[in-house]
């Protein structure tokens, strides 16, 4: 093109620049939808009129079913009465009353031998074994002095293992079935007043040792109360039969006599204040 400067002259200008048309850009690849299942949610129940819905947890495995199982009060209780059962079948089996006419082993002897018989002591309350057998057992063994403190050690020991035992395996299963008049009068005596009534349950024989350690276990009553309770309470009956049993070979001695009168006079006190006392576990 021709184009006219200042001074007239006609100059021949540079053709325009023809506009480069700017490069394609890249289009990126599609990406590939993801499918995005949600869980299942789950299902509501509704709790009532006016409440709001709960929601169904999913069922537990096989795994959760048999522990539920094996830890469910009744399989407990079962556990309790095979262990008890099994304890009694070997009692039977060792004839532990052996060693009042065979003696001691001679490889035992002092204090070992009185911890292995206050350990055997008490095994052998838990599985029903009478106390005042073995109360005549220790003191006839050891004498007054030590037969009393390894009776003692015994008593407490097959107590505690007692309630230990009936607290964890029996409880939960035997709660519900106390719908007696008397026997929820005796579970509310011991749960409210544990302390005393099983001071009192030791100090006037009567009960069973064996019998009032599990309903001690049944009811709400503490485990320190508990054992107060029996290693207080256990002392005058204890000694009594140490005595005895040490003096058994003399049978008219004073000592002998005086221990048996021991022995005699709180168990039948205590049967004239329990038939005193009867009204009021009737009245529960």
């Amino acid at each position: 093109m021709l184009d006219a400067n200042r001074s007239g002259t006609a100059s021949l200008s540079p053709p325009a620049a023809t506009p480069t048309p700017p490069a394609a850009t890249p289009t990126p690849p599609a990406a590939t939808p993801t499918l995005l299942v949600a869980a299942p949610e789950p299902a509501l129940t509704p709790a009532g009129p006016g409440a709001a819905a709960v929601p169904v947890l999913p069922r537990a495995g096989w795994a959760g079913r048999c522990t539920r199982l094996l830890l469910s009060p009744y399989a407990r209780l079962s556990l309790l009465l095979a262990l008890l059962a099994g304890g009694a079948a070997g009692v039977l089996v060792c004839e532990p009353q052996r060693l009042l006419t065979h003696g001691w082993p001679p490889q035992l002897g002092g204090a070992a031998a009185a911890l292995v018989f206050a350990a055997a002591y008490g095994l052998c309350t838990v599985v029903f074994v009478p106390r005042p057998l073995l109360n005549l057992a220790a003191g006839a063994m050891f004498g007054s002095q030590v037969g009393l403190a390894t009776a003692l050690a015994g008593t407490v020991l097959g107590a505690g293992v007692a309630f230990g035992l009936g607290r964890a395996l029996g409880q939960d299963a035997l709660r519900p079935l106390l719908r007696g008049r008397w026997l929820k009068a005796a579970d509310g005596q011991l749960s409210r007043h544990g302390f005393r009534s099983m001071l009192a349950l030791r100090l006037f024989p009567g009960v069973p040792f064996w019998a009032a350690n599990y309903c001690a276990a049944v009811s709400r009553m503490g485990p320190l109360s508990f054992l107060l309770a029996t290693a207080l309470g256990s002392i005058p009956n204890t000694a009594a039969y140490a005595v005895a049993g040490a003096r058994a070979s003399a049978p008219t001695s004073p000592a002998f006599l005086i221990a048996m009168a021991c022995v005699a006079v709180p168990a039948l006190a205590g049967t004239v204040v329990a038939w005193r006392k009867r009204h009021r576990l009737r009245a529960g």
